[in-house]
């Protein structure tokens, strides 16, 4: 009856170690896919904020149309038409 106990405590302590092993496993690699995640969203965040920098300079200087941007928007209707249509 000693030799069984001894031999389940062994397998016991053998299970026990292969569950420890796998517990750290699933953690380890849990912490591996996290890092990688946090690589990939650090870069496509400073990859975005690089873009809305450039954009944000590139856009910033005027509109597409500068002839709206001259326009004098005081003007009432009848002014602007004599200003610029009645040409």
């Amino acid at each position: 009856m000693k030799f069984i106990k001894v031999i389940l405590t062994l397998l016991a302590i053998m299970f026990g170690v292969m569950a420890v092993f796998w517990l750290l496993g699933i953690v380890w690699s849990l912490f591996g896919y996290a890092f990688w995640l946090g690589v990939v969203a650090a870069l496509g965040y400073g990859g975005y904020k690089l873009f809305k920098k450039l954009e944000n300079k590139a856009l910033a200087s005027g509109s597409g149309f500068p002839e709206i941007e001259d326009r004098d928007y005081t003007l009432s209707w009848e002014e602007y038409n004599r200003k610029y249509l009645k040409k």
